[in-house]
């Protein structure tokens, strides 16, 4: 084989990503939001999407002034789209423009697919709390099934019930942008977006589309999800300054902080890319899933299921997490923690950390944006992947924000409270999900 076709069969195996976009609670584009994450700013504030004020948690990291109608071509189409679907499309319309997709008209459509990590849309509560009311007859303590149709039939709509469904985020991204290849949707819990990441990764890898449109899109902040959280105690229940709640790795840590949002990128086979003149932001070169098998709320004590997908990944991306560089650089240079600010997940993860990369472990900066954003669910792997390929892009490292008191348990370098500047070429980025589900995506900077 000559070097010539050498190169070309590389080039069909690798996979570049090539556009990305964010809809968060600290903003709706990549400079902005970037900028204020290395500012160490936060997006959580009392909650305004429904009245919380008898709930143990109040606050949250909600999307503000987000216009859906900014980022399509025909905002009628999605008149009806729920709210998971208008952050995925918002964030999804960015990143095709990085890509430059929309100035693209040889693209093969069919060779273009779909994989997310969206959880479900909205409960319309009023509504249904309404219509569950008149079906009450309180004389007989039981429901009457006429009068509940005939209330729900005039109170409920049947676009907003469809609308719930975690599936109708592909419906809308598949309208807008014509694309009719493969579409798949996943809702693992935390870990979803990551998941589809390294699903869409594979895909390309294995010839069955040239591009994936991939990421993750949710919002949990509305009733039926602040109390679920809170009736498992998942939910920091803080009553100081909100923006001070979320506090990954703290000696106080005392839960997470909801959030909500959308993050997309475009994946893109090198090969592609470099065939209608893209330009790759970053390299996907691993990904490791893994189950704990162990318990629905709860991680395996020893992170046996986080080391595992964490091995996986550096297996596949082909880095000794026992080594080191000419250099003495360990093979990852940043790790984008799950982080959520748990007392159980941030001791497991430390834990997991060092039993992959052993003496290294406290050599690897990692963070916890979760600090800031808040806890996006479904979308969080995907805006985490989009903060580590800037970190690569910049060389900068974003914050463990609120990181004041330190447990003493945990002592890796959590990069606490201010940005720091790093020379980052590889960057490792885990999600954990409630179930056991785990998965873990790596990046490293491009290069030709």
């Amino acid at each position: 084989m000559t070097a010539e076709h050498s190169a070309a069969a590389s080039d069909r195996d690798r996979v570049v990503i090539t556009g990305m976009g964010w809809v968060t609670p600290l903003g709706h584009d990549l400079e902005s939001v970037w900028k204020r994450l290395l500012a160490g700013e936060s997006g959580i504030a009392p909650i305004d999407h429904f009245d919380a004020r008898t709930f143990p948690t109040t606050f949250a990291g909600q999307v503000r002034n987000y216009d859906l109608a900014d980022y399509v071509r025909d905002p009628a189409l999605h008149a009806n789209a729920g709210l998971n679907s208008a952050f995925a499309l918002g964030a999804a319309s960015q990143a095709w423009k990085q890509a430059r997709l929309d100035e693209f008209d040889q693209l093969d459509r069919r060779r273009v697919g779909l994989y997310l990590g969206a959880g479900e849309g909205v409960l319309d509560f009023d509504r249904y709390a309404a219509s569950n009311l008149a079906g009450w007859n309180a004389a007989e303590s039981k429901v009457d099934g006429r009068a509940w149709i005939e209330a729900a039939r005039r109170l409920m709509s049947a676009s907003r019930e469809i609308e719930q469904e975690p599936n109708m985020p592909l419906t809308h991204l598949a309208q807008e942008f014509g694309i009719r290849g493969p579409a798949y949707n996943c809702l693992t819990a935390c870990a979803a977006s990551t998941q589809a990441m390294g699903e869409a990764f594979s895909i390309i890898r294995r010839g069955d589309t040239d591009l994936m449109l991939t990421g993750g899109a949710h919002t949990m902040i509305h009733v039926l999800g602040i109390t679920g959280f809170n009736r498992l105690t998942a939910l920091s229940t803080s009553k100081g300054d909100p923006t001070k709640a979320s506090k990954p790795f703290s000696r106080d840590r005392d839960g997470f902080v909801m959030g909500e949002g959308s993050g997309m990128l475009v994946l893109e086979r090198l090969e592609h890319a470099k065939r209608r003149g893209a330009t790759p932001l970053a390299e996907v070169i691993g990904y490791g899933s893994s189950a704990d098998a162990f318990r629905i709320t709860d991680i395996q004590p020893e992170g046996r299921g986080a080391a595992a997908a964490m091995h996986g990944a550096l297996a596949q991306a082909g880095i000794d997490p026992a080594a080191t560089d000419s250099a003495g650089r360990p093979g990852v240079h940043y790790i984008s923690a799950h982080g959520t600010g748990t007392q159980e997940n941030d001791s497991i993860e430390t834990a997991a950390v060092k039993r992959v990369f052993g003496e290294l472990a406290p050599r690897i900066p990692m963070s916890s944006v979760k600090s800031m954003f808040g806890h996006l669910i479904a979308a969080a792997g995907s805006v985490e992947m989009i903060a580590c390929v800037l970190a690569i892009r910049d060389r900068m490292l974003p914050p463990t924000i609120n990181l004041n008191d330190p447990d003493p348990a945990l002592d890796l370098d959590y990069v606490p409270n201010k940005a720091r500047s790093a020379e980052v070429d590889v960057c490792l980025s885990n999600s954990f999900g409630f179930g056991g589900q785990n998965d873990t995506v790596i990046v490293r900077r491009f290069a030709d």
